[in-house]
């Protein structure tokens, strides 16, 4: 059972191994907050020496001031130094454990979500994360001891002073405080409608294509236009309620100042402070209030960035697999389907009663019309959905009971659509790992690539989803990424579709010829001297199993498969 995420282990991962770096940032804030405190004293002393008129003090000080303008800046090189140390870890580490907790669901999970939230997630969300919660906590810390290093100052030349202080500072933290949980509110709004905006945008670049030929470009914009004008009208929702918290902080923190300034000549006026002293305290002041304007703003964006962690756990938590029945990476007997039915909507069936056995170590061919449910039989016994009746066992194991992992270690799926990244060749057909040589070559050979790897070199760049390439070498590329990984089980759905005949001839038999694996190959081609070799072939019609057996059965039939085979025979 896997247990419940929560935001700690975000915030954990932050700080793994990055604590020390926190620490030297903190304790570099805590120094520059001790530089302003000593340079609001070093401006009232200086005012007195100027009223004593003593040179030999002020050439002493000159020189203090210029030693002490060194060591500042050097603390603040380092302070920059170890919190961007710390931030560029922290945040690394953030991303790399939403993606691990991302990458650990299994395909039926994962087809039950919108990639638009992840993007989000990791893209807009962690910039705000990045500063509301990391840059700005230093900022906070600096402003809270900023304010209480003021204050102790204050009291100790003027304990009416910092009294008033205290009581007018009451008024704007508080007015501040209750503004927060709204920020926060519209943060978490202005996150999940960037998600749709950035879903329909990955819709509307991976349809290019298809709007042009289908001269749909106006629909599109206007489209793109309201989404785009929709996310822009939340976003300035957000930031005008930002920019009133900001404006009444600012007001109140002028009423405040005058409040104390005022009563600060009170005292001058009395003769209860001195020239240097009143210079000391209004510089102090300023200091004391910059933290009263601005810990209330950084506390409300804190709160809408912790808004987005709990976000980020919830949704990485979402459609999680419980752990299931691990079973050993080799097929013993068989996989067998026993009455199974399925649907994507309720009352609406793709497949129907299938009934089938699929013996370790075989060959079966599955074959039929466009829609018969043979690409959806193909991805059920890869896990993708649980929500079958009937039963699919796995060397007598449920599949709704298997552990996903176990179930990859045990089958691999080649689907109609290749997908490719943006890398070498090589590492697409090696999907970043490392193989023997020879395992690589056999590959190569049997997929049909040789010739590829021989103009191009194994580190040419496939592009964009394999734009570099022809529909016919991606595909190579995928036949090949199976056959190296030699799973067990080998599912392949029209794996040779955009191979020419005497390739995609000689890539067939080629897996054909592979031993120890059970194959279950999807295919429209029906070439008599491959259909021979098959030991089984599965017949579908409407999501149903019309007939099942070897190739000479069938065709002394003259069934529907007779029908399906003279139909795609050449003239």
């Amino acid at each position: 059972m896997k247990q419940p995420l929560d935001r700690t282990l975000y915030t954990r991962a932050i700080f793994r191994g990055n604590r020390l770096c926190f620490v030297i940032a903190l304790l570099f804030t805590c120094a520059g907050t001790m530089w302003n405190l000593i340079v609001s004293y070093l401006l009232g002393y200086i005012l007195d020496i100027m009223t004593t008129g003593n040179l030999a003090q002020l050439a002493h000080t000159t020189l203090f001031c210029l030693g002490l303008s060194a060591v500042i800046f050097l603390s603040q090189l380092a302070l920059y130094r170890a919190k961007t140390r710390f931030i560029h870890r922290g945040l690394a580490q953030y991303k790399d454990l939403a993606f691990s907790h991302l990458s650990q669901k299994s395909i039926r999970a994962f087809s039950q979500e919108n990639t638009g939230r992840y993007l989000s997630a990791l893209t807009n969300d962690t910039n705000s994360i990045e500063e509301n919660y990391l840059n700005q906590s230093f900022l906070m810390v600096s402003q809270v001891l900023l304010f209480f290093g003021s204050l102790g100052m204050m009291l100790w030349y003027s304990w009416k002073l910092a009294l008033a202080t205290i009581l007018l500072s009451l008024i704007p933290i508080a007015v501040t405080l209750a503004t927060g949980g709204k920020l926060a509110a519209r943060e978490k709004k202005v996150s999940e409608e960037n998600e749709s905006y950035v879903s329909m945008l990955k819709d509307l670049l991976s349809g290019f294509s298809v709007i042009k030929s289908f001269k749909a470009e106006d629909q599109v914009r206007s489209r793109f236009a309201q989404a785009n004008a929709w996310l822009e009208h939340i976003k300035a929702r957000r930031r005008w309620l930002y920019f009133l918290i900001s404006a009444m902080s600012t007001c109140l923190s002028f009423l405040v100042q005058f409040g104390i300034f005022l009563f600060g000549a009170y005292l001058a006026i009395r003769g209860e402070i001195t020239p240097g002293t009143v210079l000391i305290m209004v510089n102090l002041c300023g200091l004391l209030l910059s933290p009263i304007q601005t810990v209330p703003q950084y506390w409300a964006s804190r709160k809408a960035a912790l808004a987005l962690m709990d976000k980020l756990a919830e949704l990485t938590a979402q459609n999680q697999q419980e752990s299931g029945v691990s079973i050993p990476a080799t097929l013993s007997q068989a996989i067998s389907l026993d009455h199974v039915s399925f649907g994507y909507e309720p009352d609406k069936p793709v497949l129907q009663d299938l009934t089938a056995q699929f013996q370790a170590g075989k060959t079966y061919a599955i074959v039929g019309g466009s829609g018969s449910g043979k690409s959806t039989l193909l991805h059920l016994l890869m896990g993708a959905s649980g929500a079958y009746t009937g039963s699919i066992a796995v060397d007598g194991v449920e599949l709704r009971e298997v552990d996903a992992h176990s179930l990859y270690d045990l089958m691999s799926l080649m689907g109609q659509d290749v997908f490719l990244f943006d890398d070498t060749i090589r590492n697409n057909l090696t999907m970043f790992r490392s193989f023997p040589p020879e395992e690589v070559a056999d590959a190569v050979e049997r997929s049909g690539l040789s010739q590829l790897l021989q103009a191009r070199g194994e580190d040419y760049r496939c592009g964009e989803n394999g734009v570099n390439l022809s529909g016919g070498e991606g595909q190579r590329i995928s036949i090949a990424r199976c056959l190296l990984r030699r799973t067990p089980v080998l599912l392949l759905d029209e794996a040779t579709a955009a191979l020419d005949n005497a390739t995609a001839a000689a890539v067939t038999q080629s897996i054909l010829d592979l031993t120890g694996t059970t194959r279950i190959v999807v295919t429209h081609r029906l070439e008599p001297q491959l259909m021979a070799q098959y030991d089984g072939i599965l017949v579908m019609r409407d999501g149903r199993i019309q007939e099942q057996g070897s190739f000479s059965d069938l065709m002394d039939r003259k069934g529907y498969f007779y029908s399906l085979f003279t139909l795609a025979q050449p003239a």
